[in-house]
């Protein structure tokens, strides 16, 4: 202590000279500090740019092979899901650490880092756009002058969102008495799906797609509802969710028939929880899906769904027990008594799927999934390889074929596809002979040897397609929803899911807004006789042409006294 303050000099001048050369010192030593975190958050943010492109690109490059030589393999999607996811964090990085780069920067004379974005496209056009106008200066900055001519100016576009909007529809019904008889008349109430109902169809049919279409559970729903001052309690939402699935029962029953009368199905199943006594049971969902606009057929296509607590060969049976045509569907056994030959009325032709065959030599062939397990890496399959490619010659006619008759694609099967086929046949007949029993490889060609009628149906009727993908495609939202809701409260809770899913996926089959669809279902059904509810089915369905609710007239109620039409619809605002 005594050794420092003999240091310190005794007059003030040069202490206070101390006192500055220490205070600069100090400065400095800030600067090149802020410098340092400056420098480190730009390189920082550099970097996350870079993996940022680098992940953009890769993408890309993914995108244009597939576009260029078709899906190589079933798990080329899920990679392009899981590349975007890995952009999107990427993306989110390379933004926070930009800003933090930015803050820094403003504390050092290190410049900024600036980040390369792509060119943003315009907003759309059928936006509604609001002017906010800064205001004008009034002087020059420069001389303070007032005379100050106008050169033009520079807008600056910003994306906003309007939060959901709740309303009160206040319907007016007025009383009149007959100065003649003294009977009153009224019009009538207005419809609601529910009895004494309050829940108008846009706000049903939003309900509906959240639960069935956006796998929200409606105790998420009504908690989202409650945050925006709605009170809408689970047991409210669940009781206009059954009201409404009665009452679209007769669009369900249209769609039903209309799948069931087709020339070709694709069928497939997919697991669901259905909860049970201290568990859940594997239940299934089952679905149906007619689409001919492969082989260039006039019918619009649809989905048809149902439910089950097991997966027994009787459900199958119950399903398509009207249905006379082609099933293509996967090679489960629930499916065989559908094909025997005494089947009433008549047995089923069956169309296996390729995609499925394909898949068991693929996972014997995968070089990218090998790659990625290192030491433990099963050894690629020479045999299987070569089985990969000689499908995927088949899959190529496809594609080129895809869209045209029926007449047609046959034509060009029996001069293509038809010798490729027999020289498959012939090789995995060769292949498998020096192979055992235990083999991988003997085991995916026994899978296509033992069915081989099944998977050459193709071949004698251009209506049947190579793969089953149409009924995957329609299975994968409950592969999603899964995730979210877990398991089917019950059996009737599965059979209402599989419901809405034969109304919700057959909207989107026919390029249809689901939501949209329902509330002008439910806002009509009740008005229109049951000879003309087609016009409702979402192919036969044009918003557009529909008259609005307020604009339709309605006849009076009377009490033994006739009165004229007339339109009596006030919307009056709350307060």
């Amino acid at each position: 202590m005594n050794g420092a303050t003999g240091q310190l000099p005794d007059d003030l001048a040069s202490a206070l000279a101390l006192l500055a050369d220490e205070r600069a010192r100090r400065i400095t030593a800030e600067a090149e500090a802020a410098t340092a975190k400056a420098e480190a958050a730009s390189a920082k943010a550099l970097v996350s740019h870079s993996e940022a492109l680098i992940a953009r690109l890769k993408l890309e490059i993914e995108k244009v092979r597939r576009e260029l030589y078709g899906s190589r393999s079933e798990r080329k999607a899920r990679l392009l899901e899981q590349m975007e996811l890995q952009l999107e964090e990427l993306e989110a990085d390379a933004g926070e650490d930009e800003l933090a780069a930015e803050i820094a920067a403003k504390a050092s004379t290190v410049r900024a880092f600036e980040r390369k974005r792509p060119s943003r496209k315009p907003f759309p056009e059928h936006l509604p756009r609001e002017r906010v106008h800064i205001a004008a200066p009034t002087n020059c900055p420069c001389c303070g002058s007032a005379r100050l001519s106008k050169l033009g100016e520079d807008i600056t576009e910003t994306l906003e969102v309007i939060p959901r909007q709740w309303k009160v529809i206040q319907t007016v019904r007025e009383k009149f008495s007959c100065r003649e008889c003294e009977k009153i008349t009224q019009s009538p109430a207005p419809f609601h799906v529910t009895p004494r109902g309050f829940a108008g169809p846009n706000l049903l049919a939003m309900i509906l797609f959240e639960k069935f279409a956006q796998h929200q559970p409606l105790n998420r729903q009504s908690e989202r509802y409650g945050r925006e001052g709605i009170d809408l309690s689970l047991s409210t939402l669940a009781d206009q969710v059954g009201v409404c699935a009665a009452a679209l029962k007769p669009i369900h029953s249209l769609i039903e028939a209309h799948v069931l009368a087709a020339e070709r199905l694709h069928g497939d199943d997919t697991t669901v929880p259905i909860l049970a006594k201290g568990k859940t049971d594997t239940g299934r969902i089952w679905t149906y899906v007619r689409d001919d606009r492969p082989f260039g057929g006039q019918s619009p296509p649809a989905a048809l769904y149902y439910a089950s607590r097991d997966r027994r060969q009787e459900h199958p049976e119950h399903h398509l027990k009207t249905f006379t045509g082609i099933l293509q569907a996967d090679a489960y056994s629930g499916y065989n008594p559908l094909f025997k030959v005494d089947r009433d009325p008549d047995p089923l032709r069956q169309a296996l799927c390729w995609a499925h065959s394909r898949r068991k030599f693929f996972v014997l062939a995968d070089i990218a999934t090998n790659a990625k397990r290192g030491s433990r890496a099963m050894p690629i399959s020479p045999m299987a390889l070569e089985a990969v490619k000689r499908i995927d010659a088949l899959f190529d006619i496809e594609r080129e074929i895809n869209g045209l008759a029926a007449d047609e694609r046959l034509d060009r099967r029996r001069v293509d596809s038809l010798s490729l086929v027999k020289e498959l046949e012939d090789w995995m007949r060769t292949e498998r002979a020096k192979l055992s029993r235990s083999s991988p490889v003997a085991e995916a060609i026994d899978y296509m040897l033992k069915r081989w009628d099944g998977f050459t149906s193709f071949l004698e009727d251009g209506r049947i397609c190579l793969t089953n993908n149409a009924a995957e495609r329609a299975l994968r939202g409950f592969a999603l929803g899964r995730k979210s809701w877990l398991f089917a409260g019950s059996d009737r809770g599965a059979d209402r899911a599989a419901f809405m899913a034969t109304l919700i996926m057959s909207a989107k089959l026919n390029d249809i807004d689901p939501q949209a669809w329902l509330a002008d279902v439910l806002t009509r059904i009740a008005d229109i006789p049951v000879k003309r509810l087609e016009k409702l089915l979402p192919w036969n369905w044009q918003s557009a042409k529909f008259t609005p609710n307020a604009e339709r007239p309605h006849k009076f109620e009377t009490s033994g006294c006739h009165s004229e039409t007339r339109n009596h619809k006030i919307f009056i605002p709350a307060g």
